[in-house]
């Protein structure tokens, strides 16, 4: 029974951790962060992280799983919600989701550190991993066309552009044309 209870603890510790390593990296980014600042942030030491995570770089990728994992549930509960099951009605309905989902800029700027740090192979292969479950999702659950699941990956590029150079507070022309008639903010 004892075994059980490390076993559930450990699950605890390894949860708590990645809730912290998603906050920390997404605020200062993958070279940036160290392990301890995560450890600081879950309130265990960083001994401990490394017992569970030997590098700062499988920590990062747990990260990254954990947040592809949060948007795939947010898509996921958007397409069984949606109002019109048609391509675009499902497709819009995932869209708005993602929108209301980065808000929680967490989850958006460990998306955009790890762009940046996807010259690291593992980085780069949850990126990919990430983006491809998004894409079959998207075609499977929308049954749109591979050009509408272009553009609705495009289209939450756009937003990650909006909402990290704050564009929505401009009203610039060319800020306008951005951002008019988005429903990210």
């Amino acid at each position: 029974m004892s075994t059980n209870l490390k076993l559930s603890d450990a699950d605890t510790r390894r949860a708590s951790i990645i809730a912290a390593a998603l906050s920390v990296f997404a605020q200062s980014g993958y070279g940036s962060t160290p392990v301890a600042a995560v450890a600081a942030k879950a309130g265990i030491s960083q001994a401990y992280v490394f017992k569970l995570y030997p590098t700062k770089e499988v920590l990062f990728v747990a990260a990254m799983e954990r947040c592809y994992e949060i948007i795939l549930e947010t898509l996921t509960a958007a397409a069984d919600t949606a109002p019109d099951g048609s391509p675009e009605g499902i497709l819009k309905a995932m869209g708005e989701a993602y929108a209301r989902l980065i808000v929680d800029r967490d989850v958006l700027m460990i998306q955009v550190h790890a762009q940046s740090a996807a010259d690291i192979p593992a980085v780069k292969a949850v990126v990919r991993r990430g983006l491809a479950t998004l894409v079959r999702l998207a075609k499977a659950r929308s049954g749109a066309s591979d050009a509408a699941v272009q553009s609705f990956i495009a289209f939450g590029q756009l937003c990650h552009l909006i909402v990290t150079t704050d564009l929505t507070e401009l009203n610039d022309d060319w800020a306008q044309t951005l951002w008019k008639g988005m429903s990210h903010y």
